[in-house]
């Protein structure tokens, strides 16, 4: 079996997903490790939301975050770098604020309309 962290609306949900082959015994080993990146994934969102939604245009993985909690922001600020189709997209920010949660981390993989960050 092999445990998933999935991210919906900026709830984590912990999934497992049983293999159609079986072999259980190998799959123990890795199932601890997901377990111990849960608890990073669910923290990501630092800081409160903000009222400002900043989501992905498409499905992808971040590659790069590029701004910090607290950080200010100008429109057009680059907030995360999502790598879709073997292309680098930026991810920037629609207004002028500070950021109030980055709500991804380097190397997760997210759907269309996944919320990457919050502004206030």
């Amino acid at each position: 079996m092999k445990r998933y962290n999935i991210t919906v609306n900026g709830n984590t949900y912990d999934v497992t997903v049983e293999e159609a082959d079986g072999a259980s015994a190998p799959a123990a080993a890795p199932a601890a490790a997901p377990k111990a990146a849960a608890p990073k994934k669910a923290a990501a969102p630092a800081g409160a939301q903000g009222s400002v939604k900043i989501e992905s245009p498409m499905p992808g993985t971040i590659v790069a975050i590029k701004a910090n909690v607290g950080d200010k922001v100008t429109n057009g600020t680059v907030i995360a770098v999502l790598e879709a189709m073997k292309m680098e997209n930026d991810i920037v920010a629609s207004g002028d604020g500070v950021i109030a949660s980055i709500n991804v981390t380097k190397g997760e993989s997210v759907n269309t309309g996944s919320v990457i960050a919050t502004l206030n």
